[in-house]
């Protein structure tokens, strides 16, 4: 089931996010770690009713935020469609017990139907590029991959932009 989170999810999907940073680490793929994502960023979601959450028999185990927000990190990219009515999605994480499971597919397409029935003409988001799982779980669900960004504070190495047409 999926369905938006709530404050009393917090805890649960910090634990989530940190199992998937410490996963992420011990595979030298620096894209998360003990400042990011963090509570004051997961607390912000709910306030904006942007953060969704997938359970799998009544346990969370994973999380996605569906946003129709452009972070200003964005504007200087040359996106696929304008900057109108577009979704951005951000924090996804399934807990590492359940990855390889089509839990993130299922939030995907779950994203991807909340962004049609809301209008937006395409879905957009960020992926580090030192992360090849990611890179090519977003271009099998027909994402294109466009320019790069960058976030000093938690690497060197850019991420990438995707942008879905829908």
């Amino acid at each position: 089931m999926i369905r938006k989170a709530n404050s009393n999810d917090l805890r649960r999907i910090i634990d989530i996010t940190k199992a998937c940073a410490k996963l992420m680490i011990s595979k030298n793929i620096f894209q998360w770690n003990e400042f990011y994502p963090n509570l004051e960023t997961f607390k912000k979601d709910v306030i904006n009713q942007s953060l969704y959450v997938i359970e799998n028999n009544k346990e969370v185990i994973g999380c996605l935020v569906i946003s129709d927000h452009m972070d200003e990190f964005y504007y200087k990219v040359k996106w696929l469609t304008p900057n109108t009515k577009n979704g951005y999605l951000h924090r996804l994480a399934i807990h590492p017990d359940y990855q390889r499971k089509g839990f993130a597919k299922k939030l995907m397409k779950y994203a991807f139907n909340f962004s049609k029935e809301n209008g937006f003409k395409s879905i957009r988001l960020d992926t580090f590029s030192g992360n090849p799982q990611n890179n090519i779980f977003y271009q099998s669900l027909d994402f294109k991959k466009l320019e790069n960004i960058y976030f000093r504070e938690q690497s060197e190495l850019p991420f990438y932009c995707y942008e879905k047409v829908l």
